[in-house]
C-alpha cells in the first residue's frame, strides 16, 4: 500500500511538473526559483570558466609549448585595448602556429563536443532510453562508408569529409523513410532500422577496406576519430550545421521534456508528437554528420556526457542541453589535449581517449543505475 501511494505520488508530481511546463511558466516552484536555480547558476558558471581555461590550456600545450603569457599576447594582438595589459610582440613562428594550427583546432573540438553532447541528450530524451547515442540511427556507419568511397573513387582533401557528410545525412533519411508507418515513426521501429542500416553499411565499408588494403590508412585513422587535420575551411563548414542544430535542439526542450511522459501523454497535453520527433530528428542528424565529417567516429561523447550533466543539473531539458553542450565542449578539448601531449611528438587519436575515460565511467553507471 504504501509503494502504491509513494508511486501515485510521485506520478503526480510529475503530472504537475509539466502541467506547469505547459503553461509556460519559468519559475514552476519557489523551491526552483530558490536554491536550485542558484546550483545551476554555479554549475554554468563554472563550466565557462572550465572552458575558457581549457581554451587557454588547447592553445599553449602541444608539441611545441607555447607560454600562456605568449598565447594571450598572440590572441589579443589585435586589439589595442587589451594589448595595453598584455603588451610586448609575439614571434612570427609562435604566431603561426596559434592561428594557423592550434586556433581552429581548439574551436573545432569545443564546436564537435557540444554538437555530440546536445546531439546525445536529444536522442536520449526522443527514445526515453538512456542507452541511446547520436549513432543510434546508424549516422556514423553511414559516414564512415562515404568516407571509404571517396577515398577510392574521389581522392583529394575535401572529398572525404563532403562525402561523410552527405553518406551521414542519406543515412538518416534512409532510416527515417524505412520508419515511417502511415505517417508515424514508432520509436522501436527506428531504433531497429538504425541498427539494421548501420550494419549494412558497416559490412559494405569493411569490404571497401579489404579490397583496397593499401588505401586505406587514412580511412583507418579517420575511423578512430581526431582533428590532427583541422583548418579554418572545416571549421567554417561546419558551423552552421551544429550552430544552427543546438539553438533548434534546444527550442524544442519543453516538448522534450512533456514527452518524457510517453507519447500519448504529451499529445493529450498538446504537443505535436510526430512534428517535434521529424525536426529533432533532422537537427540531430545534421548536428551528427557535420560532427563526423571533419573529426571522424569519436565515440562515448554523446553518449556519456549527457549522463554525466544530468547528476547535476537534473532532467529539466531547458537546463540540461546547454550544460551538456558545455560539457562535451570541455571534454573533448581536454582529451585532445591528452591525445597531442601523451605520446609527444607524436598523436594519439581522440576517439582512443574518449574510450578510455568514457568506458570506466559507462560501467560505473551501469552498476550504480543512476539516471
Amino acid at each position: 500500500m504504501r509503494t502504491f501511494a509513494r508511486g501515485a505520488e510521485q506520478e503526480l508530481r510529475k503530472e504537475v511538473f509539466t502541467v506547469e511546463f505547459v503553461d509556460g511558466q519559468r519559475n514552476f516552484s519557489k523551491k526552483i526559483k530558490g536554491s536550485s536555480m542558484t546550483a545551476r547558476n554555479t554549475v554554468f558558471s563554472f563550466l565557462g570558466v572550465a572552458l575558457v581555461v581549457v581554451f587557454l590550456l588547447g592553445l599553449s600545450v602541444g608539441s611545441v609549448n607555447i607560454p600562456l603569457s605568449v598565447v594571450l599576447k598572440g590572441i589579443t594582438k589585435g586589439f589595442p585595448f587589451f594589448r595595453s595589459f598584455t603588451g610586448g610582440e609575439v614571434k612570427e613562428g609562435y604566431l603561426v602556429i596559434l592561428f594557423n594550427l592550434r586556433l581552429p583546432r581548439v574551436l573545432l573540438c569545443v564546436l564537435v563536443g557540444a554538437g555530440l553532447a546536445c546531439a546525445g541528450c536529444c536522442m536520449q530524451g526522443l527514445f526515453r532510453n538512456p542507452m541511446a547515442s547520436p549513432y543510434v540511427i546508424g549516422i556514423s556507419s553511414g559516414a564512415s562508408f562515404g568516407a571509404a568511397l571517396a577515398l577510392l573513387i574521389l581522392p583529394g582533401i575535401f572529398s572525404l569529409p563532403f562525402a561523410a557528410f552527405v553518406s551521414g545525412v542519406g543515412t538518416a533519411f534512409l532510416v527515417y523513410r524505412i520508419s515511417q508507418v502511415k505517417g508515424k515513426i514508432p520509436i522501436e521501429r527506428l531504433l531497429l532500422s538504425g541498427i539494421a542500416v548501420g550494419f549494412f553499411f558497416s559490412a559494405v565499408t569493411s569490404f571497401l577496406m579489404y579490397i583496397a588494403a593499401q588505401d586505406m590508412h587514412r580511412l583507418f585513422f579517420w575511423i578512430m576519430g581526431g582533428f590532427w587535420a583541422s583548418s579554418w575551411i572545416r571549421l567554417f563548414v561546419a558551423i552552421p550545421f551544429i550552430g544552427f542544430g543546438i539553438p533548434g535542439i534546444f527550442f524544442f526542450s519543453r516538448d522534450l521534456n512533456i514527452m518524457q511522459l510517453g507519447e500519448e501523454s504529451a499529445i493529450t497535453l498538446g504537443v505535436e508528437v510526430e512534428l517535434v520527433k521529424g525536426v529533432l530528428l533532422v537537427l540531430s542528424s545534421l548536428i551528427v554528420a557535420a560532427c563526423v565529417s571533419v573529426s571522424g567516429v569519436i565515440g562515448f561523447v554523446g553518449l556519456i556526457i549527457p549522463h554525466l550533466t544530468r547528476l547535476f543539473v537534473g532532467p529539466d531539458h531547458r537546463v540540461l542541453i546547454p550544460a551538456s553542450s558545455l560539457v562535451g565542449g570541455i571534454f573533448l578539448a581536454g582529451c585532445d589535449i591528452l591525445a597531442r601531449t601523451v605520446v609527444s611528438p607524436a598523436e594519439l587519436p581522440v576517439g582512443i581517449i574518449t574510450s578510455c575515460f568514457g568506458a570506466p565511467f559507462f560501467i560505473y553507471l551501469l552498476t550504480r543505475r543512476r539516471w
